[in-house]
């Protein structure tokens, strides 16, 4: 943290505008002549300012089990827009163990399973919730909106419901006929407004697990989502807060044959897609771990990060010089 605020100093506060820019005067010109020079009019110095474009929210979506390499053979249109308007990383690493509920909780908590202490993957209410400082923590008590939009009724255990203005979840795997979708709960959001909504899309881990990672099934079930997904960010656009949304895409783990949970590569590497203001378009070569989201938000909307945490702020995709010492996984 010491490290953090050294180099928002030097940097600025990073929700002031950017440094003035000094218009130069007009240069005065010899010219040799046997009339004598009439005076060259100097231009008074004025002083400019770049805007800087605000930051009035941020949309963090989960596809569940995404595995990077799935994003083009699935072919998510709207992810890949994301990839290319903004900062990315398909070598992102999650947690051991790398599952769904201790994957998001470090996601959200910007912790190790170490400190959180959620390494079960079931929804065991009686286990209680993550614990620490998360990131619905920290936004709702500064007085901003929340918002989770689950498919999965174990994932309300990463947070206390104090911490969430809103929480619904259509869980496909609780053999309820659900009468709404994720993505028309997530568009009401919208509606209504939020400063932090998490939005989790779990049909293609549901579809890995029935027929393998990167399946026919699992790949068909990423672009259905992604149709989803397009149209929560055509809500943002239709009501004039697309422009100052931080957008992040990430997953929880990845997968292979029809499993996942170990320390193999490809369990363990997740996409990691950050777009809207301020943010550098182009490929990340800092690494980046799935604590660094909660961290990376915290940053964004201007919240103090708690020194327990684990993560940082992928401060590659601001422009922003990357800390010598990067925290190493979990």
């Amino acid at each position: 943290m010491t490290l953090v605020i050294i180099i928002l100093q030097s940097c600025g506060s990073f929700a002031s505008p950017l440094p003035p820019t000094i218009a130069p005067t007009q240069a005065v010109t010899l010219v040799s002549s046997s009339t004598p020079l009439q005076p060259t009019e100097v231009i008074p110095a004025t002083i400019t300012f770049t805007p800087t474009p605000p930051i009035s929210r941020v949309l963090i979506v989960s596809f569940d089990g995404l595995r990077p390499d799935a994003i083009a053979e699935a072919k998510m249109v709207n992810v890949m827009s994301l990839m290319q308007s903004g900062a990315y990383t398909l070598n992102a690493q999650t947690i051991m163990p790398s599952t769904t509920l201790p994957a998001h909780a470090s996601m959200l908590t910007g912790m190790c399973p170490a400190k959180h202490i959620v390494r079960w993957n079931e929804y065991v209410p009686q286990n209680g919730y993550a614990r620490g400082t998360d990131i619905f923590d920290l936004v709702h008590g500064a007085g901003l909106q929340t918002a989770m939009v689950v498919g999965k009724e174990k994932l309300r255990q990463v947070t206390e419901p104090p911490s969430t203005d809103f929480f619904a979840f259509v869980d496909e795997t609780d053999k309820i006929d659900d009468f709404t979708t994720i993505e028309k709960l997530a568009i009401n959001q919208v509606k209504i407004g939020f400063n932090l909504m998490f939005v989790h899309f779990p049909s293609g881990d549901l579809a890995g697990h029935e027929e393998g990672w990167m399946s026919r099934l699992q790949l068909k079930a990423y672009a259905k989502d992604d149709r989803a997904f397009g149209s929560i960010l055509q809500a943002l656009k239709d009501r004039g807060m697309y422009e100052d949304t931080i957008i992040i895409v990430t997953s929880d783990h990845g997968g292979h044959d029809t499993s996942h949970g170990t320390d193999a590569p490809e369990d363990m590497t997740i996409p990691w897609i950050i777009s809207g203001p301020r943010v550098f378009p182009g490929e990340l070569t800092s690494p980046v771990h799935t604590m660094d989201s909660a961290a990376t938000i915290a940053f964004v909307l201007g919240l103090p990060i708690p020194p327990e945490w684990d993560g940082e702020p992928v401060f590659e995709a601001f422009g922003l010089p990357v800390p010598p010492f990067r925290t190493v996984g979990c």
